[in-house]
C-alpha cells in the first residue's frame, strides 16, 4: 500500500473524518468484486476497498482513546490492520469483509497500544 494510505500523521481528526465520508459503502457485488481483484494483486481494487471500509478505522479507534496515544496514532495502527485484513480477507468464508477486517483493526491497535507503554 502507498504511503498516502498508510501514513496521514499530519491530517486531523476531523480531516481523518472528512476524508472517510467522501466514499460511499460498498454494495456486496462491489465488496467480492474488489476482494477478487485485490487477490489478484490489483493496487487499485485495494485503495477502493480500503476506502470504503476507513471509517470503521476511526470508529473502532474511538474506542482506544484516553489510553496515552493520540487519535491520530490509533488511526495509524489501525490502518495497519485494515490493510492486512484486505490482503487476506477470504471471500470463501462467507463474511461480510468488515466483519473480517474488525478484528485485524482491534489487534493493530492493541499491539500498538501494548507496544508502544512497554517502551
Amino acid at each position: 500500500m502507498n504511503k498516502n494510505i498508510t501514513i496521514r500523521k499530519s491530517q486531523s481528526v476531523d480531516s481523518f473524518l472528512q476524508d472517510a465520508s467522501k466514499h460511499p459503502l460498498l454494495t456486496i457485488e462491489e465488496e467480492v468484486m474488489l476482494a477478487k481483484r485485490v487477490q489478484q494483486g490489483d493496487e487499485d481494487a485495494m485503495k477502493r476497498l480500503y476506502e470504503a471500509n476507513f471509517r470503521f478505522v476511526v470508529s473502532v479507534a474511538k474506542q482506544y482513546q484516553n489510553r496515552g496515544k493520540s487519535m491520530e496514532e490509533l488511526i495509524e495502527a489501525g490502518n495497519k490492520g485494515l490493510e492486512l485484513a484486505a490482503r487476506r480477507f477470504d471471500l470463501q468464508r462467507g463474511f461480510k469483509f468488515i466483519a473480517y477486517a474488525v478484528w485485524f483493526i482491534r489487534a493493530s491497535i492493541l499491539a500498538f497500544l501494548e507496544t508502544s507503554t512497554c517502551m
